[in-house]
């Protein structure tokens, strides 16, 4: 799905909670950190930093997250 997904995209993903909704804020393609953890993403594979509606950021694999 790394191909389809986009900034401002709605998506959904599975959480401890049940289920997420947000969108997409951004494709990382290189190393980066978020909330004090390591994203090891490559341009091979990429991930996604998503934003709950209540405002939290994540990072995603794309196979993790789901269009709404």
């Amino acid at each position: 799905m790394a191909g389809t997904l986009g900034k401002g995209d709605a998506v959904t993903w599975k959480s401890r909670g049940g289920e997420a909704r947000g969108k997409v804020v951004k494709k990382v393609t290189g190393t980066t950190r978020i909330k004090g953890h390591k994203v090891a993403a490559t341009p091979d594979d990429p991930q996604f930093i998503v934003e709950t509606d209540a405002g939290k950021r994540a990072a995603h694999k794309p196979e993790a997250l789901r269009k709404r």
